[in-house]
């Protein structure tokens, strides 16, 4: 109980895929500073869960930042050849 109001909290183990499913994110983050090397996708298009969305440049090598889920594009803000930090969208 915090100020009187209950929460409920649910711990996250990232090694569970069921969880993962369940905690599925509508946008799509950088996980670490690097230069986005392409971009795969544009708005509107209908991708598949685990579909290449961006290839990122980090720590001399290539990252492939896929889809966590199944759905429709709405906004593509990554450009070819920027530099991005960490957990932007």
């Amino acid at each position: 109980m915090l100020q009187g109001a209950a929460h409920r909290l649910t711990l996250f183990d990232p090694l569970d895929a069921g969880a993962i499913d369940e905690a599925v994110q509508t946008a799509v983050v950088a996980p670490m500073p690097g230069k986005v090397i392409q971009v795969m996708t544009k708005p509107g298009d209908e991708v598949a869960k685990g579909k290449p969305l961006v290839i990122m440049e980090a720590m001399k090598m290539e990252h492939t930042i896929a889809a966590p889920a199944a759905g429709r594009i709405g906004k593509v803000r990554a450009v070819a050849g920027e530099q991005v930090a960490e957990g932007t969208v």
